[in-house]
């Protein structure tokens, strides 16, 4: 990987930080408790409670993202960045584009 793709890459994750963090505020807000008293009806309190699982299990996952796109920003400047965790080959610059947080490449990633 170049100087300037690490660099490319480093703006990228920076990028995806912030807008995973403003994700996770609304998340958290999604996944408020949804109270007895709101009169909303028995259809739409069920409604509710199953967009609030939805939003908890996203929020769960933007927690996890949000980990890896920090711990790759730990690891870009390290020689050891770039390379497949389960192969040892090299994670195309594209996929690191894509996904900044992958540590396989696509072929293990598959498996």
């Amino acid at each position: 990987m170049t100087k300037e793709e690490r660099l490319d890459l480093k703006e990228k994750i920076h990028l995806t930080i912030s807008k995973t963090k403003e994700d996770i505020i609304r998340l958290e807000e999604e996944t408020k408790p949804i109270s007895p008293e709101n009169s909303i009806g028995r259809v739409s309190r069920m409604d509710a409670i199953n967009n609030k699982s939805v939003a908890e299990v996203a929020l769960r996952s933007s927690k996890r993202k949000l980990g890896a796109l920090q711990h790759a920003l730990t690891k870009i400047d390290s020689p050891e960045f770039g390379k497949c965790s389960r192969c040892g080959g090299k994670i195309r610059s594209a996929r690191l584009m894509f996904m900044p947080e992958s540590t396989q490449c696509v072929r293990c990633a598959a498996r």
